[in-house]
Protein backbone atom coordinates (compact mmCIF):
# COMPACT_ATOMS: atom_id res chain seq x y z
CA UNK A 1 0.00 0.00 0.00
CA UNK A 2 1.07 3.51 -0.78
CA UNK A 3 2.52 5.76 1.98
CA UNK A 4 -0.26 8.21 3.22
CA UNK A 5 1.39 11.73 3.99
CA UNK A 6 0.55 13.07 7.32
CA UNK A 7 1.68 16.43 9.25
CA UNK A 8 2.27 15.50 13.14
CA UNK A 9 -0.70 17.14 14.19
CA UNK A 10 -2.67 15.23 11.72
CA UNK A 11 -1.30 12.03 12.45
CA UNK A 12 -1.71 13.10 16.13
CA UNK A 13 -5.57 13.96 15.49
CA UNK A 14 -6.25 10.50 14.04
CA UNK A 15 -4.74 8.56 17.22
CA UNK A 16 -6.88 10.74 19.44
CA UNK A 17 -9.37 9.46 17.55
CA UNK A 18 -8.76 5.76 17.47
CA UNK A 19 -8.15 5.71 20.75
CA UNK A 20 -11.64 7.56 21.81
CA UNK A 21 -13.18 5.06 19.52
CA UNK A 22 -11.33 2.00 21.10
CA UNK A 23 -11.40 3.07 24.65
CA UNK A 24 -15.17 4.95 24.80
CA UNK A 25 -17.40 4.76 21.58
CA UNK A 26 -16.72 0.30 21.25
CA UNK A 27 -17.53 -0.57 25.57
CA UNK A 28 -20.87 1.83 25.05
CA UNK A 29 -21.97 0.23 22.07
CA UNK A 30 -21.34 -3.49 23.54
CA UNK A 31 -22.96 -2.43 26.33
CA UNK A 32 -25.88 -1.29 24.43
CA UNK A 33 -26.14 -4.10 22.36
CA UNK A 34 -25.94 -6.24 25.64
CA UNK A 35 -28.34 -4.02 26.48
CA UNK A 36 -30.90 -4.60 24.06
CA UNK A 37 -30.70 -8.41 23.35
CA UNK A 38 -32.13 -8.49 27.25
CA UNK A 39 -34.93 -6.93 26.02
CA UNK A 40 -35.86 -10.24 24.45
CA UNK A 41 -36.66 -11.33 20.56
CA UNK A 42 -33.98 -9.32 18.49
CA UNK A 43 -36.19 -9.73 15.18
CA UNK A 44 -38.26 -6.75 15.98
CA UNK A 45 -35.97 -4.94 18.39
CA UNK A 46 -34.86 -1.50 16.73
CA UNK A 47 -32.32 -0.82 19.37
CA UNK A 48 -30.64 -4.26 18.62
CA UNK A 49 -30.77 -3.11 15.40
CA UNK A 50 -29.21 0.70 15.74
CA UNK A 51 -26.32 -0.88 18.17
CA UNK A 52 -25.45 -3.88 15.81
CA UNK A 53 -25.28 -1.18 12.83
CA UNK A 54 -22.88 1.04 14.77
CA UNK A 55 -20.95 -1.28 15.68
CA UNK A 56 -19.88 -1.90 12.54
CA UNK A 57 -19.29 1.61 11.84
CA UNK A 58 -17.46 1.86 14.57
CA UNK A 59 -14.91 -0.88 13.53
CA UNK A 60 -14.92 -0.15 10.37
CA UNK A 61 -13.45 3.36 11.20
CA UNK A 62 -11.26 1.60 13.74
CA UNK A 63 -9.34 -0.40 11.20
CA UNK A 64 -9.79 2.51 8.65
CA UNK A 65 -7.69 4.44 11.31
CA UNK A 66 -5.31 1.78 12.11
CA UNK A 67 -4.55 1.33 8.45
CA UNK A 68 -4.25 5.02 7.47
CA UNK A 69 -1.63 5.12 10.88
CA UNK A 70 0.38 2.32 9.75
CA UNK A 71 1.32 3.26 6.09
CA UNK A 72 1.64 7.19 7.51
CA UNK A 73 4.51 9.05 6.41
CA UNK A 74 4.40 11.55 9.14
CA UNK A 75 6.42 14.88 8.01
CA UNK A 76 7.39 17.75 10.68
CA UNK A 77 7.11 20.81 8.54
CA UNK A 78 9.82 22.58 10.99
CA UNK A 79 12.46 20.10 9.73
CA UNK A 80 12.10 20.24 6.18
CA UNK A 81 14.89 22.30 4.10
CA UNK A 82 13.35 22.27 0.92
CA UNK A 83 15.24 25.89 -0.11
CA UNK A 84 11.96 27.58 -0.38
CA UNK A 85 9.94 25.12 -2.69
CA UNK A 86 6.63 24.51 -2.08
CA UNK A 87 6.52 20.96 -0.76
CA UNK A 88 4.30 19.13 1.25
CA UNK A 89 3.52 20.60 4.87
CA UNK A 90 4.49 23.95 3.41
CA UNK A 91 2.35 26.90 4.51
CA UNK A 92 2.09 29.17 1.00
CA UNK A 93 0.76 32.54 1.30
CA UNK A 94 -0.90 33.36 -2.04
CA UNK A 95 -2.14 36.85 -4.00
CA UNK A 96 -5.33 36.02 -6.53
CA UNK A 97 -3.53 38.48 -9.31
CA UNK A 98 -7.01 39.53 -10.64
CA UNK A 99 -8.66 40.72 -7.29
CA UNK A 100 -5.27 41.14 -5.43
CA UNK A 101 -7.14 39.13 -2.14
CA UNK A 102 -4.29 37.11 -0.12
CA UNK A 103 -5.17 33.74 1.42
CA UNK A 104 -3.06 31.35 2.91
CA UNK A 105 -2.93 28.05 3.21
CA UNK A 106 -0.86 24.85 4.20
CA UNK A 107 -0.78 22.00 2.27
CA UNK A 108 -1.68 18.74 4.70
CA UNK A 109 -2.87 15.38 3.90
CA UNK A 110 -6.37 14.51 2.79
CA UNK A 111 -7.60 13.53 6.22
CA UNK A 112 -6.32 17.02 7.62
CA UNK A 113 -7.72 19.24 4.97
CA UNK A 114 -9.89 21.95 6.42
CA UNK A 115 -10.25 24.89 3.98
CA UNK A 116 -11.70 26.70 6.82
CA UNK A 117 -8.53 26.35 9.00
CA UNK A 118 -6.36 27.21 5.39
CA UNK A 119 -5.70 23.97 5.31
CA UNK A 120 -5.70 22.28 1.70
CA UNK A 121 -5.52 18.27 0.48
CA UNK A 122 -2.25 17.89 -1.70
CA UNK A 123 -4.46 16.00 -3.81
CA UNK A 124 -6.55 19.13 -4.33
CA UNK A 125 -6.40 20.91 -7.71
CA UNK A 126 -4.81 24.31 -6.30
CA UNK A 127 -2.04 22.28 -4.22
CA UNK A 128 -1.05 19.83 -7.44
CA UNK A 129 -0.55 23.56 -9.00
CA UNK A 130 1.62 24.76 -5.73
CA UNK A 131 4.32 21.60 -5.65
CA UNK A 132 7.57 22.63 -6.70
CA UNK A 133 7.07 26.26 -7.13
CA UNK A 134 9.20 28.84 -5.43
CA UNK A 135 8.16 32.65 -3.77
CA UNK A 136 7.85 35.44 -6.50
CA UNK A 137 6.71 32.36 -9.22
CA UNK A 138 3.14 33.15 -10.89
CA UNK A 139 0.58 29.60 -10.75
CA UNK A 140 -2.30 29.19 -12.93
CA UNK A 141 -5.08 26.96 -11.42
CA UNK A 142 -8.08 25.39 -12.62
CA UNK A 143 -10.80 25.71 -10.57
CA UNK A 144 -14.53 25.39 -11.22
CA UNK A 145 -15.06 28.52 -12.31
CA UNK A 146 -12.28 28.72 -14.74
CA UNK A 147 -8.71 28.89 -14.46
CA UNK A 148 -7.37 31.81 -11.53
CA UNK A 149 -3.92 32.76 -11.60
CA UNK A 150 -1.85 33.12 -7.85
CA UNK A 151 1.02 34.75 -7.06
CA UNK A 152 3.18 33.03 -4.43
CA UNK A 153 4.09 35.66 -1.94
CA UNK A 154 5.79 33.89 0.84
CA UNK A 155 6.35 30.07 1.53
CA UNK A 156 7.19 28.96 5.40
CA UNK A 157 7.66 25.69 7.13
CA UNK A 158 6.21 26.19 10.40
Amino acid sequence: MNKIPLTVVGAEKLRIELQHLKAVERPAVIQAIAEARAQGDLSENAEYDAAKEKQGFIEGRIAELESKLSNAQIIDPTTLDAEGRIVFAATVELEDVESGDSVTYQIVGEDEADIKAGKISVSSPIARALIGKYAGDTVDVQAPGGVRQYEVLDVKYK
